[in-house]
């Protein structure tokens, strides 16, 4: 792409007409005040401090995924039974003729 161009396409860009943000936050939210900052140290320790074991937490998802996975395995089996499939279409065919 040629100078001309770019510059051409960039004044082009700069006379598209934005949506007027300001219209969209309610007066609730204007009239909020503003959030307390916490201290990074305090939230640093309570993440650390975490008790969460990592090996059960993958215990956890492994079970979850197998649980998922066989799932999803009978889910792709037939829909109606092949029994009841074939009662359904005899009592068509009884009924269609």
């Amino acid at each position: 792409m040629n100078r001309a161009a770019l510059l051409l396409f960039l004044a082009l860009a700069g006379c598209t007409q934005f949506p007027e943000l300001d219209a969209v936050v309610s007066s609730s939210a204007k009239s909020a005040a503003y959030p307390r900052l916490q201290p990074l140290d305090s939230v640093l320790a309570r993440a650390n401090a975490s008790t969460t074991d990592p090996q059960a937490v993958r215990g956890n998802l492994a079970a979850r995924v197998a649980a998922l996975r066989a799932r999803a395995a009978r889910m792709r089996g037939p829909i109606i039974e092949p029994a009841i499939r074939a009662r359904m279409n005899a009592a068509l065919r009884r009924h269609s003729g």
